[in-house]
């Protein structure tokens, strides 16, 4: 029996090391069957899908998370460009790419769809002839991909006039090498190309970093004037305003073969400790990230208990208009998906205005607070029973009286527990403000994964700053509560309260 058992784990051994092995993956039909890593909305699959129809594609939103997902072995293979898989194969000697490209990609410009369309896509399109002509596109396809450096390459960012007013730009940023965060600014090929535009045509650009899925929603609706880096598709120029071509690349498959870093693992540990924090003093975007999300989260709580408890005092006397209104948009608050409620709000009720992702974020998460105080103070409520007011009102209290001095002492002692768990789900949910293009703590740490190449440091303080800001947070609403609770309060004062209506 044992030795049926050795055997069976030597035979699976064997197996293992063999699937593992990237001798097998030699063309584009070797994988047929496998699961294939692909970025979310960037169309690479359609280059092969006829060629692997058994594969299941899977889809991320980080382009480096693919690097992930395939040395975990939850993918074999994923798609990218042959210009950004040079650079993460600077960072991970362990990568290959099979020989033959999986296709070839054009991509463009997307113009929003708003009343200076027709404008900026016209000046977009002869700044890629006149650059094409003189050679200045070649320049940058050489600087910025065939001789990328990310450590030293950097643009200019400056001298802009802008006497044709601002340019509204929506970009990845956090993808070398067309866009990411380099020295505390942003740089890349698509940043240059884009500043150099406003240079040419007198306008002063404004950059979004948004997850790329994301980019061509918000310019059709019209929050952006301009979105980069877009993969021409029939669908695509059906439905968007798009440029010409600006770059062409080939398409790669990229497979995991040796890993020729023989670095130990301290070395490895402290080498991830300084690309994370010290190199560019990356440090301080992680405290720029939390600023950010500490903002969002206390003026969110703070509106949101302010105008939860507003809504809920129009509403306890059983108004049936009121409440129904109120339960109503309680239900389509409540029923709705986080980032959804936050992309509806950015790109259709406020896309026209120029009101940041930060306070549309605000915005929604107020309203979502709003609608759980309600939720929190109807059940603390009712919990104190109907005797304590007709008790409060024999006494000669007033209304507002016997709320204020007599039910809402008893009925927070029920609801703020609630209250307190609302508080860190709040937090938590602030995540997701990247979406909209809001550098927060979670967005920061994406835009530092797609430089470092690393997860773990990135992602373990991202953790443990929301860990921190939670537990302050909700020491805040403990003290609170212990301050309200009646068994704490003396008998003077109480009879005090009393004595003071009578």
């Amino acid at each position: 029996m044992k030795k049926l058992l050795i055997l069976f784990i030597l035979i699976s051994l064997v197996l293992l090391s063999a699937f593992s092995s990237n001798g097998k993956f030699e063309t584009i039909e070797d994988l047929n069957g496998r699961n294939i890593g692909v970025q979310t909305a960037v169309l690479y699959e359609d280059l092969i899908r006829d060629r692997v129809p058994d594969t299941v594609f899977q889809y991320y939103t980080m382009p480096n998370d693919m690097i992930y997902a395939l040395t975990s072995g939850k993918v074999d293979a994923y798609l990218i460009e042959e210009v950004s898989f040079g650079v993460q194969k600077a960072h991970h000697p362990e990568l290959e790419c099979l020989e033959e490209p999986a296709g070839y990609i054009n991509a463009t410009c997307i113009i929003g769809n708003n009343d200076r369309q027709d404008r900026i896509l016209r000046e977009i399109n002869q700044f890629i002839k006149d650059s094409t002509e003189s050679g200045l596109m070649d320049e940058l396809y050489d600087y910025w991909i065939a001789d990328f450096d990310p450590d030293s390459d950097t643009c200019d960012i400056t001298g802009f006039t802008g006497e044709n007013g601002t340019l509204s730009v929506a970009i990845e940023g956090g993808y070398e090498p067309f866009s990411f965060v380099s020295h505390g600014s942003l740089s890349g090929y698509d940043v240059d190309f884009v500043c150099r535009f406003c240079r040419a045509y007198g306008y002063t650009p404004q950059f979004f970093e948004v997850p790329f899925e994301a980019i061509a929603p918000g310019v059709e609706t019209g929050k952006y004037d301009l979105g980069m880096n877009i993969v021409v598709s029939e669908e695509r120029n059906e439905t968007g305003t798009l440029s010409d071509v600006y770059y062409t690349t080939p398409i790669r498959l990229v497979v995991l073969g040796e890993d020729v870093d023989g670095a130990g693992f301290f070395a490895k540990l402290k080498n991830s400790f300084y690309k994370t924090f010290v190199k560019e003093s990356r440090w301080k975007l992680f405290v720029q990230g939390a600023l950010e999300t500490i903002l969002i989260t206390i003026t969110s709580i703070v509106d949101g208990t302010i105008l939860g408890f507003a809504v809920f005092m129009l509403c306890r006397h059983d108004g049936k208009i009121a409440n129904g209104i109120t339960n109503f948009v309680m239900w389509l608050i409540h029923g709705m998906p986080t980032v959804l409620l936050l992309m509806i709000l950015y790109y259709i009720v406020f896309g026209s205005t120029r009101l940041s992702g930060t306070w549309v974020s605000v915005v929604g998460f107020t309203l979502m607070f709003a609608c759980s105080m309600i939720d929190m103070l109807r059940v603390g409520f009712n919990a104190v029973g109907k005797g304590q007011f007709e008790a409060s009102t024999a006494l000669g209290y007033s209304d507002s009286q016997s709320f204020f001095r007599i039910l809402l002492p008893q009925a927070a002692q029920h609801f703020l527990p609630i209250y307190r768990n609302e508080v860190v789900t709040l937090i938590k949910e602030t995540s997701v403000v990247g979406y909209i293009a809001v550098l927060d703590l979670t967005k920061i740490s994406d835009l530092v994964r797609s430089r470092t190449y690393e997860a773990f440091f990135p992602l373990i303080l991202t953790a443990i700053m929301y860990f921190l800001i939670a537990a302050i947070l909700t020491k805040v609403v403990k003290v609170v509560e212990k301050r309200i609770n009646p068994r704490r309060r003396s008998q003077d004062k109480i009879l005090k309260g009393i004595k003071a209506w009578e």
